[in-house]
């Protein structure tokens, strides 16, 4: 038996008013989707853990069937595994975004889209400008970085709030605050006068895009908890495309291989085909592979519905199509979001997703869609979420 996981990053979502109360996964064609609702076990299932934060790391971690009470001490951390940046005792690392603030309002949490080569260069310059040995800035993929601070663990505990929940707010209010606050600031302050001038923002702004006018600190770990490999877990190999370091990071985590397939993006530009085609390939030596597509969840976070829309039927079209290729006697599916991202609100809620489990095993339980009403009126919900994973592997919804 083979397996595969795709997930629909931030696709779920609230009635979109504009729209006659449809929500994204509503408003989608998804033909391919369709045709395997009614043969399918469809439901909610609830990644995040009340009260814990509904952030991809939580949930994407329950979804991987890790218990997040257990294993999530925050984001940061996660993502520098994923980007191969050790984390020693006596360290902190902070998701460092490049960000746009005009006129004291979070204008972008993301620069309006900025390429990693443009941001790349500006990293660089905050490492001269600013980096020390208790200091570094390290590169990441378009806006995201880390920041590693060395004998500052203070700043742990410092109130931070993401950029892309305050857009459009004043951000006065939510700089970080409380015990190491006071540091995190000082650098959020001193990387303005660093870009201010830089080459790469006086391109941008010439060309009518967003500069990079701050870094924002978030999302502080440090050392985090050792997971159990996947493969003692589950009793399978498996294999993982990403576009982003966080799940790139949970996947070595989790002793998951990480796949390294030309086009993968997470964005509109994204190769679908190619990255479904990578992932079937890893078929060959995995019994599972995951994966995971980014472009929803950036389309509901810059609140664009037309594209939200169009990652979903790109999932359906270019991943799905080809999974459905496959004989249901031979490969079992597990297709969900990770958390809603509303394009309403434009951040991530805690909400349950639907989910859809189908091959081998699974049997339909009266939904028609693969959308956030359909799933909810078949009455299943699976609670908590990190059992979902397990759920996948033996066939058994009630197992």
């Amino acid at each position: 038996m083979k397996y595969c996981v795709v997930i629909l990053d931030g696709a779920a979502g609230l009635p979109l008013a504009d729209y006659g109360g449809r929500t994204s996964l509503e408003l989608a064609a998804t033909p391919n989707l369709d045709a395997l609702a009614p043969h399918s076990q469809l439901g909610l299932v609830r990644t995040v853990p009340v009260e814990m934060e509904p952030s991809s790391a939580c949930a994407c971690m329950s979804l991987l069937g890790y218990d997040p009470t257990v294993y999530f001490r925050g984001r940061a951390t996660i993502e520098a595994v994923g980007m191969g940046i050790p984390v020693d005792d006596g360290e902190a690392v902070f998701r460092c975004n490049l960000v746009t603030v005009e006129d004291g309002r979070m204008r972008s949490h993301s620069c309006g889209g900025i390429t990693s080569e443009e941001a790349h260069r500006l990293v660089d310059a905050l490492n001269h400008e600013l980096g020390s040995d208790g200091a570094r800035f390290f590169r990441g993929v378009k806006y995201r970085h880390i920041c590693k601070l060395v004998g500052r663990e203070d700043t742990l505990s410092a109130t931070c709030t993401p950029p892309h929940d305050i857009l459009g707010q004043p951000v006065a209010g939510h700089l970080p605050r409380g015990p190491g606050g006071d540091y995190l600031r000082e650098l959020m302050t001193a990387s303005e006068e660093v870009l201010a001038g830089h080459p790469v923002n006086r391109t941008r702004r010439a060309a009518g895009k967003a500069p990079a006018t701050g870094i924002w600190l978030f999302w502080g770990t440090g050392r985090v908890p050792a997971m159990p490999p996947f493969r003692e877990t589950f009793g399978v190999t498996a294999a993982m495309t990403s576009a982003v370091d966080l799940l790139n990071g949970l996947a070595r985590m989790a002793d998951i291989d990480v796949l390294s397939l030309p086009g993968v993006s997470d964005g509109p530009e994204n190769d679908y085909a190619g990255q479904a085609e990578g992932a079937l390939a890893a078929l060959a030596d995995h019994d599972l592979v995951v994966v995971h597509v980014e472009a929803s969840d950036e389309a509901a976070h810059a609140g664009s519905v037309t594209e939200k829309v169009e990652a979903i039927q790109q999932v359906d079209r270019e991943i799905v199509a080809r999974l459905r290729a496959w004989s249901a006697d031979s490969l079992r599916l597990l297709i969900m979001p990770d958390h809603p991202t509303p394009v309403s609100v434009r951040t991530h809620t805690a909400d349950p997703v639907p989910f859809m489990l189908t091959g081998s095993g699974f049997a339909g339980n009266g939904a028609a869609r693969f959308t956030e009403r359909d799933a909810a009126a078949t009455g299943l919900l699976v609670d908590p979420g990190y059992t979902i994973m397990g759920k996948l592997v033996t066939g058994r919804v009630d197992g």
